[in-house]
């Protein structure tokens, strides 16, 4: 570590590691989300039905959900240098194995079934720590009140990832072949993990281009030994898991969160089905309005968390958190009863994607009073945080097929007006200035 006594000027190296975590995030989504591009290409070439291949994609949102929590307090415990380059390299491996799943030829249909849904619920459970362990290392490598903007900008990479998912990978299959074409991109795993191994460090204080003033900078605000090398607790303490279930705060803002996720998947999962097939327009304008959606949600992501971590700055924690994400719920409501109500089908996709920017300024602000609440236990706090944002995915899936059924798309769509309030209501509770405890 460079000490020299008269740099005055911090140096940048957090911003470096800021831009590997980005990196990890674009590659995660990049090689997560294959299947569902090469969805019809799959189906036809394994003579699977559109219901099998329903079970082969509910697999990875399983192992994505049930392992976030465990992995963060696997990934607090190992560090995030080790966690990230470890799961970075199970990515690049289990794209490799899902391009042997046996073909027709040689197997029947149910060892193809089992063999797609064990490799889906695997890459579920290699990519459940990742956002965990980015929210960590931002805890450690940036100041204390300056962690949204970070978090919102590694959300704004994840939808470039996305986007980048959706072009490549369908000129890559018809030139190459779905098998093929996922063997080209599982080197991007390896290479984003030998990239992250390489530069990042757990802690500021290990890395060698590091001076005094940025170690300074991001230990300002810390009780003493918070950046000390001290991942395990002393024996005989409480584990992490119990102290985070524990927590108020960390309930209250998880469920919070949860209901932030359910207008998320209101535009994730339905957004396209419902311009196409309730508002009428056709799939090619459809596609160009989601992609417009995500670009907008990107930009939320990020303007979100620049926000939080100026109004951090001049209100506190506790209301600098809490603003950014009560004014982007409180439009969102507004704007999803917008979509539900308008006639004119035009405008209520312009709504939609308003919406979904105003959803994403959310974000950052969400993970940062995780991250505050969490301390040392941020890896288990954003874990837990993000396994009730995925259920909620579940639970959006089943609940506005139903209500949609039974009273119309314009109660479905405004059902997530009501999660929106109440995500309001509950945040309202949460203060991100209260840490839980440490140790006992």
């Amino acid at each position: 570590m460079n000490v020299v006594a008269g740099n005055a000027r911090p140096t940048l190296v957090r911003w470096r590691i800021l831009g590997l975590l980005g990196a990890l995030s674009f590659v995660s989504y990049l090689l997560r989300g294959n299947l569902s591009i090469a969805a019809p290409s799959m189906i036809a070439d394994l003579r699977l039905t559109e219901i099998q291949w329903g079970w082969v994609m509910s697999a990875f949102p399983l192992g994505y959900a049930l392992f976030q929590f465990p992995g963060g307090v696997w990934g607090g415990r190992i560090g995030p240098r080790k966690a990230l380059a470890l799961i970075a390299v199970a990515w690049g491996v289990l794209i490799a194995l899902a391009s042997a799943i046996p073909s027709p030829a040689v197997a029947s249909t149910a060892p193809i079934l089992a063999c797609l849904m064990a490799v889906q619920f695997l890459v579920g459970v290699s990519h459940a720590p990742v956002f965990p362990m980015v929210a960590v290392s931002i805890e450690r490598w940036f100041p204390v009140g300056r962690w949204a903007l970070p978090n919102g900008l590694t959300s704004s990479a994840l939808t470039i990832g996305l986007a980048l998912t959706a072009s490549l990978l369908p000129w890559l299959m018809a030139a190459h072949g779905w098998r093929r074409s996922f063997l080209l991109l599982a080197p991007a795993g390896l290479a984003v993990a030998a990239w992250w191994w390489w530069y990042a460090r757990d802690r500021p204080a290990q890395h060698r281009a590091v001076d005094a003033a940025e170690i300074a900078l991001i230990s300002a605000g810390r009780d003493a030994g918070d950046l000390d090398d001290a991942t395990r607790p002393p024996p005989g303490t409480r584990p992490a898991w119990r102290r985070v279930l524990g927590d108020r705060d960390v309930l209250l803002v998880t469920l919070s969160y949860a209901c932030m996720n359910f207008v998320f998947y209101v535009i994730f999962s339905w957004g396209f089905y419902y311009l196409v097939k309730v508002r009428g327009f056709s799939e090619q304008d459809a596609g160009f309005l989601t992609s417009a959606q995500w670009l907008a949600a990107g930009i939320g992501a990020a303007l979100g968390g620049w926000a939080c971590d100026r109004l951090c700055q001049r209100l506190g924690l506790r209301w600098g958190c809490r603003w950014p994400i009560v004014v982007g719920l409180l439009a969102s409501a507004a704007l999803m009863l917008g979509v539900a109500l308008h006639p004119d089908a035009r405008i209520a996709a312009a709504m939609l994607g308003l919406c979904f920017f105003f959803n994403q300024c959310t974000e950052g602000p969400y993970w940062a009073t995780a991250t505050s609440i969490g301390g040392r236990h941020a890896g288990a706090t954003t874990g837990l945080l993000n396994t009730g944002a995925n259920l909620m995915g579940f639970v959006n899936a089943l609940l506005l097929a139903v209500v949609a059924g039974a009273f119309g798309w314009t109660v479905a769509i405004a059902l997530g007006a009501a999660f929106a309030l109440a995500g309001t209501v509950l945040i309202l509770l949460v203060r991100a200035d209260r840490q839980m405890a440490q140790s006992d």
